[in-house]
């Protein structure tokens, strides 16, 4: 299968070496904004051919896959083009910035019967497939998922070092790894029975910040059922970087540490496969569900119940602000 791949970021380098050690895609266009720098990154990794113009290369026929991992507004768009064009789509999280656009997407995938897949990695953690298969089995119940992401981001830099034209959004970008992992750990790998449960919620974010444009901190709280319950958290402001899963069950308790690539539970700490060796399990697995024809790992529907609840949590916020103003106008 040929393969487009859009941007040439921290997941674009990590797809492109996913699919380089693997015989399931050829690496043929590679999309990205600056020429320059597009074309250097093309010759390193050995793409056929390179371009800046998205349309031009999503329309040929000699491409079968696109995975698109450009900035997070045009996630949508793209993958609309792509599905629009008979191209089968893999999008790097989030699928889209609202609940109503990634709902389309999906919609047109199951209307044109073309593959899509959300890059999910934390559902490829092989302590958490573990965690679900026992969970489904009786044998544990999850208590609490608590996920965690802290980061410092007062400038508009990626992880790469590349100054980006684009900003990025704690809630539908970060937020989306850490509700949605939530839901599935909770459901046991079946996010939207998880979702059904949920009996309240509350969440908070903070004001826009003035040098970047957008909301820094945000803080969610669902409870999917009796003694049980999903935390979320996330900063932009703070100078340790933390991300990790914390899972209580009525067994054990289990801290996956993504950056450190450790799980600590009751009976101490152990090496796991570090973010990029995971993340490399996503691209490899929709290129063998396109081959094969089966549903990718993390279809497009099933992270629609981690969107619908971002678009509340939005929702809230900005109704809950919107209140605000206008009592402060009244006195």
């Amino acid at each position: 299968m040929n393969v487009c791949m859009v941007g040439h970021g921290m997941m674009g380098t990590w797809h492109s070496d996913s699919i380089a050690a693997t015989r399931k895609g050829y690496l043929h266009t590679l999309v990205g904004r600056d020429p320059d720098k597009t074309a250097q990154f093309a010759q390193k990794y050995g793409y056929l051919r390179w371009t800046t113009d998205y349309s031009e290369a999503v329309a040929s026929p000699e491409i079968d896959v696109v995975i698109i991992a450009g900035p997070s507004a045009t996630h949508a768009s793209m993958a609309l083009e792509a599905l629009r064009a008979g191209k089968h789509a893999l999008v790097e999280i989030p699928l889209a910035l609202s609940l109503a656009d990634a709902q389309e997407v999906v919609d047109l995938a199951e209307k044109t019967g073309l593959k899509l897949g959300v890059v999910h990695p934390m559902r490829f953690r092989r302590e958490h497939l573990a965690l679900c298969d026992r969970v489904r089995s009786g044998i544990e119940r999850v208590r609490h998922v608590h996920s965690r992401l802290f980061l410092h981001r007062l400038e508009n830099v990626g992880s790469t070092g590349l100054v980006r034209t684009w900003t990025d959004n704690l809630l539908w970008h970060h937020g989306a790894h850490l509700v949605d992992v939530g839901l599935w750990l909770t459901g046991a790998g079946d996010t939207e029975a998880s979702a059904s449960r949920i009996t309240r919620s509350f969440s908070t974010m903070s004001d826009a910040h003035p040098k970047t444009g957008i909301q820094m901190e945000l803080a969610a709280i669902f409870e999917t059922g009796p003694e049980q319950s999903i935390v979320c958290t996330g900063s932009y402001h703070s100078r340790e970087r933390i991300f990790d899963i914390f899972v209580v069950t009525d067994k054990d308790s289990y801290r996956l540490d993504i950056l450190a690539g450790t799980l600590t539970t009751g009976a101490g700490t152990t090496r796991v496969e570090s973010e990029k060796d995971n993340n490399a399990h996503v691209a490899r697995d929709f290129l063998d569900a396109v081959t094969n024809d089966r549903a990718p790992a993390i279809t497009g529907k099933s992270v629609i119940p981690a969107m619908r609840l971002l678009q509340q949590t939005e929702d809230a916020e900005t109704k809950w602000r919107d209140g605000r103003k206008s009592q402060l106008r009244a006195s």
